[in-house]
């Protein structure tokens, strides 16, 4: 099937495949995030996670020793997404899903910028287009179709952390293609992995060892499990992939989609269904996500 398509059409099925994962993170995120540092939560994702994408690799394409030529590159992109994750965690503290889903539909136009900057990708006219009508509807999402909390800015302060997070995010799509020197996604991935994973255990050592691991609810362990597997794992290798066929504000274009997954997890996991002026704004970010991939 998939060998009919072009490279470009795997990119944008590995780009909807990641959206759709990457949501259940928010819901079960919120869920578990009371209960563990968040550090700690993303050590341990990321060396479950790592060891998964390493197996990977050792088993389809190998790890060829050209492929630890400029460490510090994975150290740089470890470090990106160690950050994003970290915060947020920090940020379900207290935002809702969707609202934090929002947030990230925000990484778009972000990319769009340090994809300018560091590849020298420019905006067409649609994209330009495409990416504020996005903006505007993540934005309603996010002040939940309040104008006076709009004009008062009344934003949370776990959307605000998370929104840092989400600056460390979209930098890393365009930046896997400037630093990519021809490894394969799944060993790129995999040496990211282990540079995250070393500079979170020097960040969140202490937690680690101060987390009770045997008492925490079951929830959290659901949660781990998810995140390391289908949420860091699997997605990982999906934006590695697809950050090397598409542009980056085009990667990046499917995160919105997240809030409509997000919202059906939140309708399955606690029959949840946000007011119908907030879909306005989810509605607003699907038609953006069309405008952006239209050739």
């Amino acid at each position: 099937m998939l060998a009919g398509l072009s490279q470009s059409a795997r990119g944008h099925l590995a780009m909807l495949a990641f959206s759709a994962l990457v949501a259940g993170s928010f819901s079960l995120g919120v869920l578990a995030a009371p209960h563990i540092d968040p550090g700690a939560l993303s050590v341990a994702r990321f060396v479950l996670a790592g060891v998964l994408v390493g197996a990977a690799a050792v088993a389809t394409t190998g790890i060829p020793r050209s492929a630890w030529v400029a460490p510090w590159r994975y150290l740089v992109l470890g470090g990106l997404l160690g950050a994003y994750f970290v915060l947020m965690f920090e940020g379900l503290k207290t935002a809702p899903p969707v609202s934090a889903a929002a947030v990230f539909t925000l990484t778009p136009l972000m990319a769009a910028g340090f994809g300018w900057l560091f590849l020298r990708q420019r905006l067409t006219g649609r994209m330009a287009v495409a990416l504020g009508i996005g903006g505007v509807g993540a934005l309603w999402v996010i002040f939940r179709a309040d104008l006076a909390a709009l004009k008062a800015m009344a934003i949370g302060r776990g959307e605000v952390i998370y929104f840092v997070g989400c600056v460390a995010h979209a930098a890393y799509a365009p930046l896997v293609r400037k630093l990519n020197r021809g490894e394969p996604a799944v060993v790129f991935t995999f040496g990211m992995m282990l540079a995250g994973t070393v500079l979170l255990a020097l960040y969140a050592g202490p937690a680690v060892l101060a987390t009770d691991w045997a008492t925490l609810p079951w929830v959290v362990w659901v949660t781990l499990v998810y995140v390391a597997v289908a949420a860091s794992a699997l997605t990982f290798v999906l934006l590695q992939y697809a950050s090397l066929r598409l542009p980056a504000a085009k990667v990046m274009a499917y995160t919105y989609l997240v809030p409509s997954w997000v919202i059906l997890w939140e309708i399955i996991l606690h029959g949840s269904v946000p007011p119908g002026l907030v879909l306005v704004g989810v509605a607003l970010t699907v038609l953006a996500l069309g405008l952006l991939l239209e050739e």
